[in-house]
């Protein structure tokens, strides 16, 4: 297969990228690196992306920011950050590349763990992961062409758990190897409208 991975040089992308890269031909996208680049916040860069990268079999996006702070203060723009970048830009990412995957391929978006499993200051990340879950359940009920999608929605990684210290009390971290194997999952699997969740 084709398999675009968009943030693929992150913690989440290499991950991806290492699980899957031995079996298929990979086409690596990032704000600022890889074989394309792509501004997600831009919806006309996102249809640059899939111009320049050709014919594909699945994408994968292990993408996007939250807001992390306290909800006493919180504002309606700290709200938007989410909103536009994890959960639009991936949300866009579906709506413009549905009509261009081929038949039979396959999106995998990237959530996180808060939406079950909240801690303080993530009101933003937990809205945004539950609104990607959502999309993802729905989409699936439409998408033609046997296209399928999920969600892969991980606790913190062991590779990032030292970036996070003190934000994750008493959240075992999970290994990059066993976030790789949920993107296998996804993408080379028969699953669809699910969200794979790695506590």
């Amino acid at each position: 297969m084709r398999i675009l991975i968009i943030g693929a040089h992150g913690t989440l992308g290499q991950a991806a990228v290492a699980a899957l890269k031995d079996r298929h031909e990979i086409i690596t996208a990032g704000r600022s690196s890889g074989d394309v680049t792509v501004d997600l916040l831009d919806r006309r860069s996102i249809t640059d992306m899939y111009k320049k990268a050709g014919a594909l079999d699945a994408v994968v996006t292990c993408t996007g920011h939250a807001y992390f702070g306290p909800l006493a203060g919180m504002t309606e723009d700290q709200f938007m950050i989410g909103l536009k970048d994890k959960l639009m830009g991936q949300v866009n990412v579906v709506l413009i590349g549905q009509s261009l995957i081929n038949d039979r391929g396959s999106f995998t978006l990237t959530s996180g763990v808060l939406d079950r499993d909240p801690i303080r200051k993530g009101a933003n990340a937990s809205a945004v992961n539950g609104a990607l879950n959502a999309f993802a359940m729905s989409a699936a009920v439409e998408l033609g062409r046997g296209i399928r999608i999920n969600v892969v929605s991980p606790t913190v990684l062991q590779a990032s758990a030292k970036k996070y210290e003190g934000f994750f009390p008493g959240h075992v971290p999970v290994s990059s190897e066993r976030v790789g194997f949920a993107y296998v999952k996804s993408v080379e699997g028969a699953i669809t409208g699910q969200v794979i969740a790695l506590d």
